[in-house]
């Protein structure tokens, strides 16, 4: 109740909204990077207790809507076959692939071995009991979630467990906020960085983008008054014509993150040359895949993919998806949005996941502006 009361009191709310308003003298843009704060965001109206010159936009803050289509065929390719398990987070079920290729819940529907699993970890469990398949692990996310897919790689080597293996699609989130800052229409002149990320990777990289584009990231946490300090110190520095790297949420981050997960990761993963988001497109560095001593767990290497070509593919015409990702466009915008785009009928990712920017809005402000 403690924690509740502290990061949720609606007084003390009020009183950082009303401290935002008496700081700002001019407009000013900020992004906040993870769906976790987006949807706290929506949720609360936060936006609607700040100065009409601060404008908020949603980032790329959602891996399963990141997630490439082409990825997604790919994933519903292997539930159809028979000799494999297909495990994944719940989240990545509902999304849809290619346009008239379903999801993951409708292969599962007509048959196929799809398993919701809350850890990496659990698939071990379910190819040491199922020697005759090959089980699958849908590896989706950010930095958070890609130490448990890294532990699950390493003791899948040290078990010496041969059907296991994984569809990677782990990406990076500092590239994807140099992206935005390089585009020719970038409107962010601040960032909340995501906390759960830092809380595993720390936030010393942050510190040279925000001395190259001379703009403030603050670390930040996910409750009411964690995103309006957030502000407030974004708010500050750009005031006072500052470019720090700021830490929030020091109850969860540390600047250099957890040693133990990043060592982790460096054993089992690198960096890729290129990776596509989904909406957004190819954005360098900004993905994990697994190092070539461990490259007998990467599903493509052992012709299970062979009869599906991972073609780019992209989502229907009338659906907005990429420009909300990117922070051009907001849910409500969509004449799709409530209407042809709904959770039960998603045409685009945002709208299925927990953490998507459509999903919130749906939830929260269900009426469409246009």
């Amino acid at each position: 109740m403690k924690y509740v009361h502290e990061y949720r009191n609606p007084e003390t709310v009020q009183q950082y909204a009303q401290a935002i308003a008496r700081l700002t003298t001019r407009p000013w843009t900020l992004m906040e990077i993870c769906g976790g704060q987006t949807h706290t965001i929506v949720k609360y109206s936060l936006d609607t207790l700040l100065p009409r010159d601060i404008t908020l936009i949603h980032g790329p803050g959602c891996p399963v809507c990141v997630t490439p289509a082409e990825i997604i065929d790919a994933a519903i390719a292997l539930a159809t076959h028979p000799k494999v398990i297909l495990c994944s987070f719940g989240d990545m079920l509902r999304v849809p692939g290619t346009p008239g290729m379903g999801d993951l819940l409708s292969v599962k529907a007509t048959g196929g071995d799809v398993r919701m699993l809350y850890s990496p970890l659990d698939a071990l469990k379910i190819a040491q009991v199922n020697p005759d398949k090959e089980v699958v692990f849908f590896a989706v996310g950010f930095e958070t979630t890609a130490p448990a897919t890294a532990m699950a790689v390493y003791q899948a080597a040290q078990q010496n467990l041969h059907n296991f293996s994984l569809l990677v699609s782990h990406v990076r989130v500092p590239p994807a906020m140099e992206a935005i800052l390089s585009s020719p229409n970038c409107q962010v002149q601040g960032f909340l960085a995501a906390g759960h990320v830092c809380t595993v990777m720390g936030y010393q990289e942050y510190e040279a983008i925000a001395t190259k584009h001379q703009i403030p990231i603050v670390v930040t946490g996910f409750e009411p008054v964690d995103i309006l300090q957030g502000l407030y110190h974004c708010i500050r520095q750009l005031e006072t014509g500052q470019a720090l790297v700021e830490n929030q949420y020091p109850r969860s981050v540390q600047k250099q993150g957890n040693e133990s997960a990043k060592a982790l990761l460096q054993r089992v993963f690198e960096i890729v040359p290129q990776t596509s988001w989904r909406g957004i497109g190819e954005i360098p560095a900004s993905g994990l895949g697994l190092k070539p001593e461990f490259s007998a767990f990467d599903v493509r290497q052992k012709g299970l993919l062979t009869a599906t070509k991972l073609t780019k593919a992209t989502d229907p015409n009338n659906c907005i998806s990429g420009l909300i990702l990117q922070g051009i466009r907001k849910p409500q915008e969509c004449s799709a949005f409530g209407t042809r785009c709904t959770p039960d009928r998603p045409l685009g990712a945002p709208m299925v996941s927990s953490e998507g920017a459509c999903a919130a809005y749906y939830r929260y402000r269900q009426t469409p502006t246009i």
